[in-house]
């Protein structure tokens, strides 16, 4: 198969396309600048010029190809226009996508969130049915705004595209996590405590990139149209473990910060609003429907790899 990839040199997309082309497929990566193309061109794959920006671009490298899988996102509009803007421009990508592919049943599978779809009331871990809640004006600047990208992708599937999405956890773990865990380990050093939101029970769900590089291809692979896959590893750990974790590797002790309006930002910052988010999810349909099974080191073992602490 020839797989058209956006957000090749990412944070996943340098584990994808590897696992791309061990399993014999043809990778095209899109690239901005010169330093991607090299980093694309690196990893084994073709390199196609281009931005998210030119519509017709995408909509072109998608018809030249037997399936998409979307990872970047207009990370240049959040100075101006915030998330709101950055989706807003995404579910034109995918409408892009969707007039290239229509009728051809041709895969097209896009990164969704665990974080995002607002299930706090269900009362019990989520599952790859549960549809992400549509956003309003109540959640703008939200992640659940992103949510619109989600429900447009999977309603591609209505139009003849083999469309899904695959619901990232908060934190992918790996030697190059260029995320949340180093945020957090960089706060507990700055601040001389690892702190957690008040008694730090709410769940995080967490997963290795590598795995999560598996379940991309298996949902291009096989994954029916219209439907959304869970890459977690479990159903989530306390943040409260987490932290703990973190400040036994770095000597320092792990403290509640008072979960009010105050406290929270006054250690977390602008990671206030997610650290209290409770995310219990359950990937037994992408277990069950694609035959995925994490492999490798769980978030606290790969804690103890060296390559979140290096030495010195």
């Amino acid at each position: 198969m020839h797989v058209f990839v956006t957000g090749g040199t990412g944070h996943i997309g340098p584990y994808i396309i590897p696992e791309l082309i061990a399993a014999g497929h043809e990778v095209t990566g899109l690239a901005r600048s010169d330093e991607s193309a090299a980093a694309v061109s690196a990893l084994g794959a073709k390199v196609r010029r281009g931005d998210l920006s030119d519509l017709n671009g995408l909509k072109a490298a998608a018809a030249e190809a037997d399936g998409v899988i979307h990872l970047a996102h207009r990370q240049d509009l959040l100075p101006s226009g915030g998330l709101d803007a950055v989706a807003a421009a995404e579910r034109q990508i995918m409408l892009a996508y969707g007039e290239a592919l229509a009728g051809t049943g041709k895969p097209l599978v896009a990164s969704g969130s665990i974080g995002s779809p607002g299930w706090e009331s269900l009362g019990r871990p989520a599952t790859e049915e549960d549809p992400a809640l549509s956003g309003g004006d109540e959640h703008k600047g939200t992640l659940r705004v992103r949510n619109v990208v989600e429900t447009t992708v999977v309603g591609l599937s209505e139009q003849g595209v083999r469309s899904s999405i695959v619901r990232i956890p908060p934190i992918a773990h790996s030697t190059t996590d260029g995320g949340f865990l180093p945020l957090l380990i960089g706060l507990a050093k700055e601040k001389g405590v690892i702190g957690y939101p008040g008694d730090g029970a709410n769940l995080w769900p967490a997963v290795h990139s590598r795995d999560l590089a598996s379940l991309f291809r298996l949902a291009l692979e096989k994954g029916p149209a219209g439907k959304s896959w869970h890459g977690i590893e479990s159903e989530g750990i306390p943040f409260r473990e987490i932290a703990e974790a973190i400040g036994s590797r770095l000597g320092l002790p792990a403290v509640s910060i008072p979960a009010d309006v105050l406290m929270l930002p006054g250690y977390f910052g602008f990671l206030a609003n997610l650290v209290t988010l409770d995310l219990p999810a359950s990937n037994l349909i992408t277990r069950q429907t694609l035959g995925w099974k994490p492999a490798q080191p769980s978030l606290l073992a790969d804690l103890d790899n060296g390559h979140y602490f290096p030495a010195g």
